[in-house]
């Protein structure tokens, strides 16, 4: 009985071993070829440049090219179904935004699970977001904004990078918060998101750290930032929790992620080299310069983040009432 026992047991031993042999062959011999990053977004725009950062830092780890895949469209949704239907042998990467999280909650299909579907990599930047509108709108501040909404209910409209993105979230949010509706105009990413508010098409946005130069070219008029504090670069400008709304926040974030299944030494290879690579002094001047905070960590961290967003957001949709898409 004992030796059946025993048998029993190195057979499973073997058949455990046989089942890593590819994973481990896998990882031993990556990477073998280029390697591609998927962004739901089009160029220009913050996950875009972050992607391109990240991407310059892993080539230079890894010793392979890294190509920057931009498929934007349905809030960053077809990128990520297009990543959590790749192989899992870390070729095909996705760098995503906080609307990786929100898009759960926001639409009555989403092609992929969150947290089922991907391997967190690592998150790569934060940075708040910047309420700006075109000079030709006759408010300078948070409460002359939510005057003017509740005076025109409807009227005012706003650009967004994207249904599901923070810029389109923000916006949401405040609507809800400060009891005003204004219609929301979703672009396909902050490329064309930001042109449509330069020419006046649209009166507000929620911009990335994109907007700044236009801020300091006084081509767009601050009225608030996002964040819990504020901004280093125009300390003037006050959140819009101290401007109107106390309790109002939104950071934003871009991360890396990798088909569930990808090995986990090619994770955490990944993982490492990016998070040397966004270290180092180069990258955090373009960061510092696009008022983006470097965020590398590890994978357990970021699988963390997104758990906690997802129940977040998921939150302020329902209280919110903001209609699925």
């Amino acid at each position: 009985m004992k030796r059946h026992q025993s048998d029993c047991s190195s057979g499973f031993v073997l058949a455990v071993i046989a089942a890593l042999l590819p994973a481990m062959a896998m990882a031993q011999t990556y990477p073998s070829k280029p390697i591609r990053i998927v962004v739901g977004f089009s160029a220009g725009g913050s996950a875009d440049l972050v992607a391109r950062v990240a991407g310059s830092k892993l080539s230079e780890g890894l010793g392979q090219s890294v190509i920057i895949d931009n498929r934007p469209g349905a809030g960053g949704n077809i990128a990520a179904e297009l990543v959590a239907k790749s192989p899992a042998d870390g070729y095909t990467l996705l760098v995503a935004p906080s609307a990786f999280a929100v898009n759960p909650s926001l639409y009555r299909k989403v092609p992929y699970d969150a947290i089922k579907d991907f391997e967190p990599v690592t998150t790569i930047s934060t940075y708040m977001l910047f309420l700006v509108c075109h000079p030709s709108l006759p408010v300078r501040s948070v409460k002359e904004l939510i005057a003017l909404a509740k005076a025109k209910p409807g009227h005012l409209n706003y650009s967004s990078a994207g249904t599901g993105t923070t810029t389109h979230i923000s916006g949401e949010l405040l609507s809800y918060m400060a009891g005003v509706k204004m219609t929301h105009i979703p672009y396909k990413g902050t490329g064309p998101q930001l042109p449509a508010v330069l020419s006046g098409e649209v009166a507000l946005a929620f911009g990335s750290t994109t907007v700044v130069p236009f801020i300091q070219a006084r081509k767009l008029i601050l009225l608030a930032v996002t964040g819990a504090r504020r901004f280093p670069g125009f300390p003037d400008a006050p959140t819009i929790a101290e401007a109107a709304l106390p309790g109002y926040e939104v950071t934003s974030w871009n991360a890396l992620f990798a088909p569930a299944g990808t090995p986990a030494a090619i994770v955490k290879r990944i993982s490492e080299d990016v998070g040397k690579g966004l270290r180092q002094a180069d990258a955090l001047e373009i960061f510092e310069r696009q008022g983006l905070q470097q965020a590398a960590g590890t994978p357990e961290a970021l699988a963390a983040l997104v758990a906690a967003e997802l129940a977040r957001w998921a939150n302020v949709i329902k209280v919110a009432g903001i209609p699925l898409q």
